[in-house]
């Protein structure tokens, strides 16, 4: 049995572009009839038979797309949502929203759910388990279904799909290296478990800043918190056992817990501790003091990962566009919770 080949193949055999395949195995006028017959030719002798799943699938729209985000609670995920409804609506689709919860057998489930027929792509964000778990077998499959995925925010280099992420490694450099020149020397992390690609890189960030500075990383100064828990505890004693004079915190709600605390404990922030967080979200404008923080432009993320899901679910090609990666640069805000 002669083995299965794919236009790539058909056509590095055969030194032309795999476009140029794709228009010779539809009969296009642009293309030679020489250079067609050859690549008829080529085909018939490999069996050459095109992705029908894939072709199938596209024929059936339901102008549904399904977004799965891991909760509602943190703002950062409604701005998100905002921007993919708004844009998927302007191209006509409607928008099915599930919660994983942070739950990997939630983000299975919802996904099987709306796969069933009901969408006609996915948008989603990583749940906490799936990204400990490590397992991206259900999205794999999807994929292998013809059902095109974009990721956005947390996101994995073992599933091949477009992506939309944030720069978050120069954003925590840049934070970290904005306390360094407004005078602090003893900077704080407060982050979750290194499972999250996210805090993964904002926290080499923040060690990259202190290294280009000449500042001696100290371990005690990173605060690793879980993401399930009640953390006032442990983010008291922290800050109790160290002296610390800024924190960067890796999300909204650990800064505005953190800046709590450093307030009871009679710290002035941002005099005594400054602190910038991440999201600016509606907590961040109405703590006080108002929190310095880290724009993560949610509602252009979301409307740049439904671009590439619409734009990837109406390519009428057979010939795939190669996966994209956008990355959305974040923008530092400077108010009352650090030294300006």
């Amino acid at each position: 049995m002669k083995p299965k080949i794919t236009l790539k193949d058909i056509a590095n055999e055969l030194s032309v572009s795999i476009s140029t395949v794709s228009k010779a195995l539809k009969n296009s006028d642009e293309i030679s009839k020489d250079t067609k017959d050859k690549i008829k030719a080529f085909a018939k002798f490999y069996n050459y038979r095109p992705n029908n799943i894939a072709l199938s699938l596209k024929n059936k729209r339901t102008k549904n797309i399904g977004v799965v985000i891991p909760d509602i609670v943190h703002h950062f995920f409604t701005t998100v949502f905002r921007g993919i409804e708004k844009y998927a609506n302007q191209r006509g689709y409607n928008v099915i929203i599930c919660i994983s919860d942070e739950s990997f057998d939630k983000e299975v489930i919802n996904m099987e759910m709306l796969a069933n027929g009901s969408i006609d792509g996915f948008i989603l964000s990583l749940s906490a388990e799936t990204q400990l778990k490590n397992d991206f077998n259900h999205l794999k499959e999807l994929l292998n279904q013809g059902i095109p995925i974009v990721l956005f925010d947390r996101v994995t280099s073992e599933v091949e799909c477009d992506k939309v992420i944030l720069n978050d490694k120069e954003i925590a450099y840049e934070a970290t290296n904005h306390f360094i020149k407004t005078g602090s020397k003893k900077i704080a992390l407060v982050t979750t478990e290194n499972y999250f690609n996210v805090s993964e890189s904002r926290r080499d960030g923040y060690l990259l800043a202190l290294k280009d500075n000449n500042l001696k990383v100290d371990e005690n100064f990173i605060l690793t918190l879980p993401y399930d828990m009640e953390n006032d505890r442990l983010i008291k004693e922290f800050f109790q056992a160290n002296k610390i004079d800024a924190v960067l915190c890796v999300n909204e709600i650990f800064a505005i817990q953190c800046m709590s605390i450093i307030q009871e404990l009679g710290f002035n922030v941002p005099n005594d501790i400054s602190i910038i967080g991440f999201t600016d979200g509606i907590l961040s404008r109405f703590s006080v003091p108002r929190l310095s923080t880290v724009a993560q432009h949610g509602e252009l993320m979301g409307e740049r990962a439904a671009k590439l899901l619409i734009d990837r679910m109406e390519w009428v090609d057979e010939v795939e566009e190669p996966f994209k990666t956008e990355v959305i640069n974040a923008t530092l805000i400077k108010r009352g919770s650090s030294i300006n």
